[in-house]
């Protein structure tokens, strides 16, 4: 198996959360970690293709779908597919996010653009319109598992507990630019990759890890909740509201993704930093989303 290099990290204490951001992401506390490993980079196209030849396994993306789960829809539109970022001809309305994203049939991970586009093409960048069961499928056949949230957090800080990026508090220090985001005017001139990039393009953390903030988001095995209950406190039922992305109408369980996209603009998208934190259903598969592994 080509894994990814698996760096291991200490246990401690660290401040999790921001009270300066988003609701979602208060109450900034202390949460404690158990020492643990994880993935250097997101997971490479090259690797889920390894997976995928070993096992023959068929992403949620590429099955079939229940017409149960789409009450009203003529069953000819009910095909395999995904979301898939289509890039606006100039400005539009930034609280309608139809305007970018289309549903497109017949796109995967083989085919994250829809038919036409080729993964392999680009092998060392992450895998996308990955689901959560394909992660875990993958993780689980790796003999890992998915980083919980307030792993995948203590990790992306690099040890710069409490600062707004995971290289200091500042976006981009001395002009320069030290992550995969959206350059430009937001969604419909991008100055920067213009999609996901080859892992390791930008500087590693504190931690010698690279790729936790931009690129892609990446899954995290945490349920999501509209926000933190710190340890000892009493949280509701989790799970939170609905990824907003999620290709369906009816109730789906949402899991916390962490990191932001390439699509993250300051104008639309500030979530470009350790604290931030987005729900996903647990069967959205989309063109900026994929995940790593821990131990």
């Amino acid at each position: 198996m080509d894994l990814t290099e698996l760096v291991t990290l200490p246990g401690g204490t660290f401040r999790m959360g921001s009270d300066r951001h988003y609701p979602e992401e208060r109450p900034a506390h202390e949460r404690e970690v158990e020492g643990f490993a994880i993935e250097r980079h997101p997971v490479t196209v090259r690797q889920f293709a390894e997976f995928v030849a070993a096992t023959g396994y068929v992403t949620v993306a590429e099955r079939e779908l229940d017409p149960g789960d789409f009450p009203g829809a003529d069953p000819a539109d009910l095909v395999p597919g995904a979301l898939v970022f289509t890039p606006t001809d100039g400005p539009v309305d930034l609280g309608d996010w139809r305007r970018w994203w289309r549903w497109e049939p017949g796109a995967c991970w083989r085919r994250p653009h829809g038919p036409g586009s080729d993964a392999l093409d680009t092998p060392d960048h992450p895998v996308v319109q990955v689901a959560y069961a394909d992660a875990a499928a993958y993780a689980d056949w790796a003999g890992r598992r998915l980083p919980s949230e307030a792993e995948w957090e203590y990790a992306a800080r690099g040890g710069l507990d409490g600062a707004e990026y995971a290289w200091g508090d500042e976006r981009t220090p001395d002009g320069a630019v030290l992550a995969n985001t959206w350059l430009g005017a937001f969604p419909y001139r991008n100055e920067g990759w213009g999609g996901t990039s080859p892992v390791g393009s930008y500087p590693a953390n504190g931690y010698g890890l690279v790729d936790l903030i931009g690129n892609v988001w990446e899954w995290t095995s945490d349920l999501f909740a509209p926000r933190h209950f710190p340890p000892g406190s009493r949280a509701p039922e989790p799970g939170g509201r609905a990824g907003l992305l999620a290709p369906t109408t009816s109730p789906r369980v949402a899991r916390a993704t962490k990191g932001g996209s390439h699509l993250c603009a300051p104008e639309y998208c500030r979530r470009y930093r350790p604290a931030a934190r987005s729900p996903q259903s647990d069967d959205s598969a989309t063109s900026h989303l994929g995940f790593r592994c821990a131990r």
